[in-house]
């Protein structure tokens, strides 16, 4: 019986060679990944610590603060954003022009899990509050995440969502590249779960 790869965990076709490197962005980035999502097999937050420079993860704790991602966060000559929608949200074009006024790198935070699971992460999480939050310009976006069930619609994956910032940090061509990884992933992956390889069509 053939073995998963143990970086990308397929098991008839791997595509670690296809996950791209997008050593040129700018972007940082910080997952608080809830508990549950690193059992997961379709979390996509992975490819983003694989693919970017400045990616890192972080794992949440109902009890305390992630230290780690608050030393990051206190780091100077950044500002840091938790992106989550709210009442006095900034889009992410405005966090950008913003630190582009004061001078400083903008440090995006992305809280790791299900729809259901990031609200529990925000509302358990006080050490949070003092971070501006930023609502994605996504109304002319629809998701293409196809690999979990009884998703919210109006809703992005974590990979997704960091597609949205890369365009808005005029990374298109980047952007572009971890898009098309992952439309092929997921569909590497479906044929994966099925026993097959996944042939291109000509």
């Amino acid at each position: 019986m053939a073995l998963p790869c143990p970086r990308c965990g397929l098991v008839h076709q791997c595509i670690c060679s296809q996950i791209p490197n997008l050593s040129d962005s700018h972007l940082l980035l910080s997952l608080l990944m809830h508990p549950e999502e690193i059992k997961r097999d379709t979390n996509t937050g992975r490819w983003l610590k694989e693919a970017l420079p400045n990616c890192e993860t972080y794992i949440w704790q109902r009890t305390q603060a992630n230290q780690d991602l608050l030393d990051r966060i206190n780091q100077k000559n950044r500002t840091s954003f938790l992106v989550f929608p709210a009442e006095d949200s900034l889009t992410d074009t405005q966090a950008i022009e913003q630190c582009e006024a004061q001078g400083t790198t903008p440090h995006f935070i992305i809280l790791d899990g299900t729809w259901q699971e990031a609200r529990k992460m925000r509302r358990k999480s006080a050490w949070l509050d003092k971070l501006p939050t930023v609502t994605l310009s996504t109304s002319n976006i629809t998701s293409q995440y196809q690999l979990r069930r009884n998703q919210e619609s109006g809703h992005l994956c974590t990979l997704e969502v960091a597609n949205v910032l890369l365009s808005s940090l005029g990374e298109q061509t980047l952007a572009n590249q971890l898009e098309q990884f992952f439309l092929n992933y997921m569909k590497v992956y479906q044929a994966d779960k099925s026993g097959h390889i996944w042939q291109k069509k000509q």
